[in-house]
This record gives C-alpha cells, sequence and structure tokens, in this order.
C-alpha cells in the first residue's frame, strides 16, 4: 500500500500516514509560471494499492486538477489500483438543476475523476447521498457522526441534550446523531430567500432548558447556523453548541461565528483549518485521521468497510 497527498491538506494526510504507520510517498506536486500544475511521483508504484489523499476544498479548481493529475500520473506508473481519498468533495453542493440552463457539477466531477483512472473513491459525509450513484465507481461514503458522538459524549451530559437540525433538509442527519445518543430531535424551519442569506421562521420541539446540539455536513457562511441558534435561545434552551463535519468557513464566516450567541462549534478537519479558525476561541477542530486510516487499512485489506458506519 501506497499514501499519496497532495498539497490541500498535508496535515490530515500526515496524521493518516502515522495512524497507518506508513510513510507518506514521496512525490512533488507544483506549479509553473502560469500556475500549470505539475506532478512527479518519485518512488515505485508498479503493482501498488495507492490512495491519493486530496481534499478540493479552496481553492477548488486548483485542488481539483492536482487529484486528476496526480491520479493519471499514477495509472501512468503502472498503479494496481487508485483510491481517491476526498474528505471533503467539493461541488457536492451542484447535485441537481436548480433552474434552467444550470449543470450539475458534481455528476461532471465524478465524471473526471473516473476518467482520471481512479478505481474506488473514499469520502465522508456527502451533501447528497445520491452523488454516491453519480461515480460509475465503487464509492465509499464515511459518516462522521461517530467520531461527533464520542466528542459530545466526552463534553455534555446526554440526558439533557437535544440535537437540532438547522434546516428541514438535514433532518435525516440530524435524526440519526439523536439516535445514536438517545437524545430527542428538533427542528428550526426556515426561509432562504437567496443563496448564502436565511431567515428562521419557526423552531419545531421544546427546546426549553436543553443543551442544543445542531448538526450539519457544511458551514460556508455561518448565517445559517447563527440565526438558528438565536432562534433557539429565544425560545429558552440553556445553550448551543454545533457540531459540523466541514468548516467551509468562506469570507467573514469565522468572525460572525466568534460574535454570534452559539457557544461553540465543532468542525473535524477534512479541510485544512486556517490560522483565523485556530485562533478562534469559539471553534473547535476534532481529527478523523483515525476514521479515514481504519477505513484505508480495510479497502487496501478487502475488509468491510461499514462498521465504521455505526
Amino acid at each position: 500500500m501506497k499514501l499519496v497527498a497532495g498539497n490541500s491538506n498535508r496535515p490530515l494526510a500526515e496524521a493518516i500516514a502515522a495512524y497507518l504507520k506508513l510513510p507518506l510517498t514521496k512525490c512533488i506536486v507544483k506549479r509553473f509560471a502560469d500556475q500549470e500544475v505539475f506532478v512527479e511521483v518519485e518512488e515505485n508504484v508498479r503493482g501498488e494499492d495507492v490512495f491519493v489523499l486530496q481534499s478540493t476544498s479552496f481553492p477548488a479548481n486548483d485542488h481539483l486538477m492536482e487529484l486528476l493529475i496526480l491520479i493519471d500520473a499514477l495509472r501512468r506508473s503502472s498503479a494496481r489500483r487508485i483510491t481517491a481519498v476526498i474528505p471533503y468533495f467539493g461541488y457536492a453542493r451542484q447535485d441537481r438543476k436548480p433552474g434552467p440552463r444550470t449543470p450539475i457539477s458534481a455528476k461532471l466531477v465524478a465524471n473526471m475523476i473516473t476518467q482520471a483512472g481512479a478505481d474506488r473513491v473514499l469520502t465522508v459525509d456527502l451533501h447528497a447521498l445520491q452523488i454516491q450513484g453519480f461515480f460509475d465507481i465503487p464509492t465509499d461514503n464515511l459518516f462522521c457522526a461517530p467520531v461527533m458522538v464520542k466528542d459530545i459524549k466526552n463534553r455534555f451530559e446526554t440526558d439533557k441534550l437535544m440535537v437540532v437540525s438547522p434546516d428541514v433538509g438535514g433532518v435525516v442527519r440530524a435524526r440519526d446523531l439523536a439516535k445514536r445518543i438517545g437524545a430527542p430531535l428538533a427542528i428550526v424551519d426556515k426561509r432562504r430567500d437567496r443563496p448564502g442569506v436565511s431567515e428562521v421562521m419557526n423552531v419545531i420541539g421544546d427546546v426549553e432548558g436543553r443543551d442544543c446540539i445542531m448538526i450539519d455536513d457544511i458551514v460556508d457562511s455561518g448565517g445559517t447556523l447563527c440565526n438558528a441558534s438565536d432562534a433557539l435561545l429565544k425560545h429558552s434552551a440553556r445553550q448551543v453548541n454545533a457540531y459540523i463535519t466541514h468548516g467551509v468557513l468562506s469570507s467573514n464566516a469565522v468572525e460572525r461565528i466568534s460574535n454570534s450567541s452559539l457557544n461553540s462549534i465543532s468542525i473535524s478537519d477534512s479541510i485544512e483549518p486556517t490560522d483565523e479558525i485556530k485562533a478562534a476561541q469559539k471553534v473547535r477542530v476534532i481529527s478523523i485521521a483515525d476514521l479515514l486510516g481504519e477505513a484505508i487499512q480495510r479497502t487496501s485489506g478487502e475488509k468491510s468497510v461499514s462498521s465504521l458506519f455505526h
């Protein structure tokens, strides 16, 4: 087995390598003067089971091209099998046509990864589960929930918790977490007038006196979480904390969260946290390196990964 890492999230790649007790394969990923991506794998990978570690986070297009060119380089170097390990799958929010003459970019990216030469894909908490079907190769979508549940049980008294979905679309995810920790479920019903701007309408469920745990897969601008937190506190929740898999946190999201009524927000390291995120007192980072490392080990050994979902 070989591990090859792009530039998107070196700390996570190194943590996965440490879990597996394997060194990262020596590889050059650099830019020419015109920002063209150049890749050179400096070790023999002929006949090897190779895992390419690369999130397609900001800058999404650069990191996507790195992933595609890494896969192509490995395919042309006669790797036996290539697995694209994509902790954060970018373009996942473009999984359908929201209007006329618009693309389904998630399907396009899936086609590109397949055509580049990947034999299988391993990712975490896809924004839309149907994206698994966009790939014509085996695709494992791991869930961050087991990691979150362990952290929640270490931090809170579970008998006082209330799991909250910040919108109707996340009810299935929130219900799963609520079942895992044995807590009731509430839903924040909101109306979104335009992308990035949300207006909270109503709270479905009795949150009075509860420690609320909001659960979602992606936090981008942070507006939905902050508005939902205000609504829950208005309905007499004791405190509000959030657990999010992918901390995109674009623009002034960190500042917005820092000034919000949220007690804390916990994100995974599927996207490498910036210095601003690391410095924010309300933002915590929990690692999914062990989860991904175990999945990689089981995939390479042709063992089941389904137990990692529980």
